[in-house]
């Protein structure tokens, strides 16, 4: 497997500790972790694998950091990268919202050339309304640092194990 490189905006905290985590179980030789308030398109450029995190602000946004980030990712060449998401939310608080971001970055993605993985099941989540919920599955995986902090390191493992086949 080539080296991931996973790229997250945080603003809590909890993004970047879900990417470190992420970055655990694919192993550090593996993955190589980036704050997107300092990277570059180059940076995206240069692997093969990436994975994108971000977590939802507002009504539905995406973390301010990564909202600036779209325009690198907009203007690099990903054609042919396989690419994973995972956002970070509230279910509780923000229902009708929930992980949002993630599914703007998904949106932006679409005609970009890049096989996007990692898909998970709604199941054992409690939201009304989310972008990143594409017919009947979330876009990649959802997170709730807020409310279910104890289903996280088990979700990223599950997560990473999947994605382990799907990045070569």
């Amino acid at each position: 497997m080539k080296i991931i490189g996973i790229f997250y905006g945080s603003s809590s905290g909890n993004t970047e500790g879900v990417a470190k985590q992420i970055q655990a179980e694919f192993g550090a030789d593996n993955a190589q972790v980036f704050d997107v308030a300092k990277a570059t398109k180059d940076d995206l450029e240069k692997f093969d694998n990436l994975i994108f995190g971000t977590s939802t602000w507002g009504f539905g946004e995406l973390q301010d950091d990564f909202d600036g980030f779209m325009k690198q990712i907009e203007a690099a060449n990903l054609s042919g990268k396989t690419v994973a998401l995972f956002g970070c939310g509230d279910q509780e608080s923000y229902s009708d919202t929930f992980v949002d971001g993630m599914g703007l970055v998904w949106q932006s993605l679409q005609g970009k050339g890049c096989n996007i993985v990692g898909q998970t099941s709604t199941e054992g989540y409690s939201y009304s309304s989310s972008q990143s919920d594409v017919e009947g599955k979330f876009v990649g995986l959802a997170i709730d640092e807020n409310n279910q902090s104890d289903q996280t390191a088990d979700r990223v493992k599950a997560w990473v194990e999947v994605l382990k086949n799907a990045f070569k």
